[in-house]
Formats: structure tokens, sequence, C-alpha cells
């Protein structure tokens, strides 16, 4: 863990949130797995705070120069676990098809490989602007799906099955379209590390 700089000093609160964004996410996954009265809407909120956490980790680390080597490598890594977690929970609850799971899921794990891969070479790659835009998108197609089932669960509100799909599917395509060209520009600006494998 020293490579990381995994330390008691390196432990600083963006890294804390990152820890606890974790432990969120594993808490949401069972709370949107069960069938407890009102998980739906419990499971929204947790998703909101774990969201909150990744936004506020990395404004505390640059505006506070706070920035570590287990920032960097376990921010991005937390984030999709989060996602990949989330997306996951919505399918059997017939939110998102499972096409499109494997899509993200896919182009995280090719991100993750390269990330080991330049940290087995002594870099660590951070995240790039884009991924960030493609996380928010992320975050706001979970939450819109999220809000559908609190909305179900505690008011009883049924909306029209064709506007939930048609709102879903546009917010889908354009989160698909920023996971999909931001994982291939992510691979194209570090090609050399690939070529040197």
């Amino acid at each position: 863990m020293a490579g990381l700089g995994l330390t008691p000093a390196t432990m600083n609160l963006p890294n804390r949130l990152t820890v606890a964004r974790f432990f969120l996410t594993l808490l949401f996954v069972v709370v949107l797995s069960t069938h407890w009265p009102y998980s739906r809407t419990i499971a929204l909120a947790l998703f909101i705070l774990a969201s909150i956490t990744d936004y506020a980790d990395g404004q505390i680390a640059r505006k506070w120069n706070m920035v570590t080597d287990f920032g960097k490598l376990m921010d991005p890594l937390v984030d999709k676990i989060m996602m990949a977690a989330a997306f996951i929970c919505l399918i059997p609850l017939n939110m998102i098809p499972a096409w499109a799971v494997i899509i993200v899921i896919s182009r995280e794990l090719m991100i993750t490989g390269l990330r080991l891969l330049a940290a087995s070479k002594g870099t660590v790659l951070p995240a790039e602007k884009m991924g960030k835009h493609k996380t928010a998108w992320q975050i706001i197609t979970v939450l819109f799906f999220l809000g559908v089932l609190m909305l179900r669960e505690v008011a009883g509100v049924k909306f029209p099955r064709h506007h939930v799909e048609s709102i879903g599917w546009v917010l889908i395509a354009i989160m698909l379209g920023f996971t999909v060209y931001s994982g291939f520009g992510y691979l194209w600006k570090n090609r050399k590390l690939i070529e040197g494998v």
C-alpha cells in the first residue's frame, strides 16, 4: 500500500470521503435489493449522498492541495464500483436493459485494466475531464430511474410507461455516448502504455 502513498497522514478528508462512498455503495445495493418499506426511497437517498461525496472529494482535494496517489487511483475506481452497482441493481427492476449495462461495465473494466497496467509501471493515471462528464450523465440516468421508483413507492404515482421509456432512452443514449467516447479517448491518449506491452 506504500506505493499508493497510503499512510495515516494521507488518509485526508477527500480520501476518507472516497472510502465512505464505497461503503455507501454497499449499503445502497443491500437496500435496493430488498423489499423493505420505503427501500426505494432510502436507496435514492443513499445514492444522492454517495454522489455528493464524489463531487466533494475532488473539489476539496484540488482546492486544498490534498491530491494523493491513493486518491488518483481509488476515486475513479470507487466511482466505477458505485455506477456499476447501481446499473446492475436496476436491471431486475426493469429500469434499464442488460446490454446497456454490459457496455458501461466493459468500458470501466478496460479503463481499470489500463490503470493497473500503468500502476505496474510506476505511473498513476488520474481521471480525465471527459470521464467526469461521463460519470455525471451516468449519475443523472440512475437518479431518473431511482426517482421513478421512489415516486411509485411513496406517492403511488404511476407514470405512463411510454413517457418513462422515452425519457429513459434519451438519457441512456446520452450516457452511453459519453461512456463509449470517453473510454476510447482515454485509451487513445494512453496508447503508448498498450503498445509497450
